[in-house]
């Protein structure tokens, strides 16, 4: 692994422990045994860091959810594994690193594959294809629609605003919007795997 996958991937460690605006430069130097100038010769500042830190994470998780994909039995049960994924990704993040990433999103637009947009959410059109072949979504579905309404309504389930002051708890979230909405696309097969799967959300 050479500097710069090393230094991504402590930032990305500090950045998910402690936020993004409490990470310095000083502190990820310390923390790898290297000198500041190192960094700065590879990061021409901490917005680039962060840039470099996000594709990384991304990737990351892209990478998951292709594996998990593959080796699920159906999309759903795919599907189910992806949310218990992201629920253990998110739930080792510091609410200081959430609240920040929301912060520096204007400042990050189209820098994530040419998308305005961080992505959380494992979603895609292919999976929407698989579902249809499979038999668990409905087959008159229009499938860029229904992966772009899935994946905006996977990031509305992490947002922060629907769990302020704990009103919401995730799952209830989880239940009432996405799960929900996956039920309405599906046939009757898909529903008994939903039914199935979905008491351990």
């Amino acid at each position: 692994m050479n500097n710069r996958d090393r230094i991504i991937e402590e930032a990305a460690l500090l950045f998910r422990t402690y936020g993004i605006r409490s990470v310095t430069m000083d502190m990820l130097a310390n923390k790898m045994g290297i000198s500041k100038r190192t960094i700065y010769e590879l990061f021409r500042d901490k917005d680039e860091l962060l840039e470099g830190v996000l594709k990384w994470m991304t990737d990351k998780q892209k990478e998951i959810v292709t594996k998990i994909t593959y080796e699920s039995g159906n999309v759903i049960e795919a599907i189910f594994k992806v949310l218990d994924f992201m629920r253990v990704h998110l739930e080792k993040m510091s609410p200081a690193f959430l609240l920040d990433i929301r912060k520096y999103r204007h400042r990050m637009l189209n820098i994530i594959d040419g998308k305005d947009e961080i992505e959380f959410f494992g979603f895609n059109e292919d999976i929407i294809r698989k579902g249809i072949e499979q038999g668990i979504f409905r087959n008159e579905l229009e499938v860029k629609i229904i992966s772009k309404c899935l994946f905006e309504i996977g990031k509305m389930s992490d947002v922060a605003d629907l769990s302020v002051d704990d009103e919401f708890m995730r799952k209830d979230v989880m239940m009432n919007i996405f799960i929900n909405y996956l039920k309405g696309i599906s046939t009757p097969k898909g529903l008994e795997l939903i039914n199935k799967l979905e008491i351990n959300i």
